[in-house]
């Protein structure tokens, strides 16, 4: 066995497997794959093996295709046949907000060119004759949906990688991944050990245990999971040609066609945990009992649809186990705290995305960034806070509602609260209906009765009026926003400017009480994050950035060797804090402090340490609302009083509590973009008008990848639309944006209504398109007229701002 290798991926599934293959394909040959049985051992060799393109988020909808458009590629390469099926998918709506999803696929699917489209009854009854159609409202049709074969696809990958000069080594247990002092890692087995700079885990059902001998532990949770074969169906059999699949989500069942007869899966409501306590050592090829009144209420749905399901036999029941993250979604990337350790982990829909994930896998350990912005998979999502009992709820749910649509804006409650606030249960008598943003709860909105949840779905909902009452509300007088969620660093002691420097773009305050915002450059050149960063003394600064980003920050923060002399601390759970803004908000705050608000004495981008209603705080002169405005940074244990005196204050201005939906609607009246929405490595800096702020007089973390695109034109811009045609619905981020004669030109990142300028509103991406231009925009998959505006419809000046 190798005693050396560039790289060591651990699992041999399909996951592990893909990502051996597509190290080889960026030319790191050397590598070498550890399975601890056979290959396809675990999760891989009994899934069901569907394929299908499209997913709401249009990034996996990108590696999916990848994934279904490589599988008959990596037959002709390698001579193994991967059992690639493709006689199509039929999605099927029998509700007017699955019609809505479907349609607005549909729309995403013709501005990636991908075919996904509508067909009448006519023609899906041809498709698929033995499908009873009453009662569906709309048919979408997927031309290259179908399935494969689990072992065929697996081996495929194996074999490529292997051709290409990888080892794998079955029957190689992995018994310790231990560190060395110069962050190679030693991979330990029976058979010997591998000294690497990488390793791998895709170990899929065993990635918690691989994962602890790290000293990591990843949210992952078990569950049980049937599907049966019907034995032959003479209708089926007297055909000349394969049946499509039937995708019938309000069903809650999958169906699709198996030898001559019908595989028909279900995630019922009634599921079941396995291996809470890990996942045992020599489990393999093992099924669990079969149990299929489980799934009763779910086949009898499927017999309604297909009614030949109910007069078949069953020919044989498969009850596996599957490994979930806390959303569903991959655990993928680089682990921050440690060097060269990547994880592949929870993957449900596996080989739909197997390509997808192994080819970003690869160009992450080769490249250092993948070129696909993968934040809602990456790991650094979750934090410590992800603990057994959170997991455990939310994959619970997950799997209870698996085939539910996840409506825009949607908050799930299983597992809450994770993460609390001094004045939680405050806000929560107030009225607050709460959200979740990297474990920590937050107010949504303010209902006048408390204990009022959320209404979902794609059209307006239940609050959609009185968050409209919050905007204007601070837009006419004053409020009061809980921005305790934003990340928060200190960096202090002798060299801490210097470090800070050399990572962010802008050149970092020099004088004590100034601030900045700057970027961080990614590894290709794209928007990494943005941070306002204050001078609080001599070699002191405050650092605020995304909340939900915390731990994906470590990553750059932790590529810079920091100096002994300069210390590095997170304050977001030791500091809380408040926006107040709005017109009246110097008055408000002048009744709670000596200091002087003016603007003389505290201009725009300022900051001073302050006493404001006998607490001793931070004050930055900053709003994300786009309105005069000031942050106030508080020790936790003062956020209590700070609140108190907050409210109670500005009930005399008609001021009063706001919610970070009415956030939403207030920065993008201004026109201001968002981390993960409008900032992401994928988008150039003068796409997004940050490049103003990003200094080439100096040295910071990849500067030679922003040197090399800084020149170029955008390939599109950061635009506002106003859309003209809306009576029910609006933007809420991912709309595809057509010109009117349905040439495709971007898409939408953040949409909303703004409430106080009266006009519906999308930020998004548009090529080649200039402003007093119309635009369809996709709502609800249907075309809104739109025109893309000169200048954001609040304060375009930035007078109010620097009042």
């Amino acid at each position: 066995m190798k005693t050396h290798a560039q790289a060591v991926v651990i699992g041999g599934g399909v996951i592990g497997c893909s990502i051996l293959y597509h190290l080889t394909k960026l030319g790191w040959t050397d590598v070498v794959l550890l399975e601890r049985d056979e290959l396809t051992s675990g999760s891989t060799w009994h899934a069901a093996a569907n394929i299908h393109g499209l997913h709401d988020n249009n990034n996996i909808t990108r590696i999916q295709n990848y994934t279904m458009d490589l599988y008959n590629a990596l037959e002709a390469e390698t001579g193994q046949s991967c059992g690639v099926f493709q006689p199509g998918s039929l999605y099927l709506a029998q509700t007017e907000a699955r019609e809505h999803q479907l349609r607005l696929q549909a729309a995403k699917a013709k501005y990636y060119g991908l075919n996904f489209y509508e067909v009448d009854r006519t023609e899906a009854e041809r498709l698929h004759p033995l499908v009873n159609y009453d009662g569906i409202r709309c048919i979408m049709y997927e031309p290259s949906g179908g399935n494969v074969d689990p072992s065929g696809v697996t081996n495929a990958y194996a074999s490529g990688a292997r051709q290409n000069g990888a080892e794998i080594y079955r029957f190689t247990p992995v018994t310790a991944t231990d560190q060395q002092s110069d962050g190679t890692w030693v991979v330990k087995t029976p058979k010997g050990d591998i000294v690497t700079p990488v390793v791998v885990n895709a170990a899929g059902l065993w990635g918690r245990e691989v994962a602890a001998l790290a000293g990591i532990e990843l949210p992952l949770q078990p569950t049980e999971h049937q599907y049966f074969v019907t034995e032959t169906i003479p209708e089926i059999a007297a055909m000349d040609r394969r049946l499509p699949s039937v995708a019938d989500r309000d069903g809650e069942y999958y169906l699709r066609q198996e030898g001559q007869g019908l595989l028909v899966g279900a995630y019922e409501k009634d599921m079941r945990f396995w291996a809470e306590d890990g996942t045992p050592q020599g489990f393999g090829h093992e099924l669990f009992a079969d149990d299929l009144e489980r799934i009763e209420d779910n086949m009898m749905r499927a017999i309604d649809r297909v009614p030949v399901v109910g007069t078949a036999g069953i020919k044989r029941v498969i009850n596996g186990p599957m490994i979930w993250s806390p959303d569903a979604n991959a655990l993928f990337g680089p682990v921050p705290e440690l060097k060269g350790y990547f994880c592949c982990n929870g993957i449900i829909p596996g080989f739909s995305q197997s390509g997808g994930l192994g080819s970003l896998t690869a160009e992450w350990i080769v490249t250092g960034e993948p070129h696909l912005d993968m934040f809602p998979w990456d790991m650094a999502r979750f934090g410590a806070w992800a603990d057994k009992k959170f997991t455990k709820a939310k994959v619970g749910d997950q799997y209870a509602n698996r085939f539910s649509i996840h409506f825009p804006n949607e908050e799930r409650a299983a597992g809450r609260p994770a993460r609390v606030r001094p004045i939680y249960e405050m806000q929560k008598a107030m009225g607050a209906v709460f959200g979740l943003n990297y474990g920590w709860e937050h107010p949504l909105w303010f209902a006048d009765t408390p204990g009022t949840k959320d209404t979902n779905g794609f059209t307006r909902q239940n609050w959609f009026e009185p968050v409209g009452a919050e905007c204007r509300m601070l837009r006419d007088k004053a409020g009061i926003i809980d921005i305790s969620n934003f990340a928060k660093y200190s960096v202090k002691g002798q060299g801490a400017s210097d470090w800070l420097n050399a990572i962010f773009a802008n050149n970092m305050p020099k004088a004590v009480g100034r601030s900045c915002l700057t970027p961080l450059i990614g590894v290709r050149g794209g928007i990494a994050g943005d941070f306002t960063v204050t001078k609080l003394g001599d070699e002191d600064f405050l650092i605020i950035g995304s909340g939900m980003a915390e731990r994906y920050h470590l990553r750059f923060f932790n590529t810079l060797e920091r100096p002994d002399t300069v210390s590095f601390e997170s304050l977001t759970e030791a500091m809380c804090g408040f926006n107040v803004a709005g017109p009246e908000s110097r008055a408000m705050l002048e009744r709670l402090t000596n200091t002087s608000l003016a603007t003389e004495d505290f201009p725009f981008m300022r900051s001073q340490k302050i006493t404001l209603a006998g607490v001793d705080l931070i004050a930055l002169r900053v709003s994300f609302t786009g309105d005069l405005g000031w942050e106030l940074h508080c020790q936790s244990d003062d956020q209590q009083r700070l609140y108190d005196a907050l409210i109670e204050t500005g009930r005399a201005f008609g001021a009063g509590p706001v919610g970070s939906r009415a956030l939403m609607s207030l920065r993008v009246e201004k026109g201001y973009g968002s981390w993960s929405r409008e900032y992401s490595p994928e988008y150039w800096p003068q796409e997004v008008g940050l490049d103003g702020l990003i200094k080439m007089d100096k040295d910071f973390l990849n500067k030679a990848a922003y040197a090399a695109l800084k020149d170029n034109s955008p390939r599109e811009k950061l635009s506002i639309i106003e859309v003209l045609e809306v009576e029910e619905a609006d933007a809420t981020g991912g709309e595809p944006v057509f010109l009117p004669d349905g040439t495709p030109v971007g898409r939408v990142s953040s949409g909303t209504y703004g409430y106080t300028v009266g006009k519906s509103l999308a930020l998004g991406f548009l090529k080649g398109v200039q402003a007093g231009a119309e635009v369809d925009v996709m709502i609800l998959g249907r075309p809104h007229r739109g025109v893309v505006l000169a200048e954001p419809p609040f304060d375009p000046d930035g007078k109010k701002l620097r009042a």
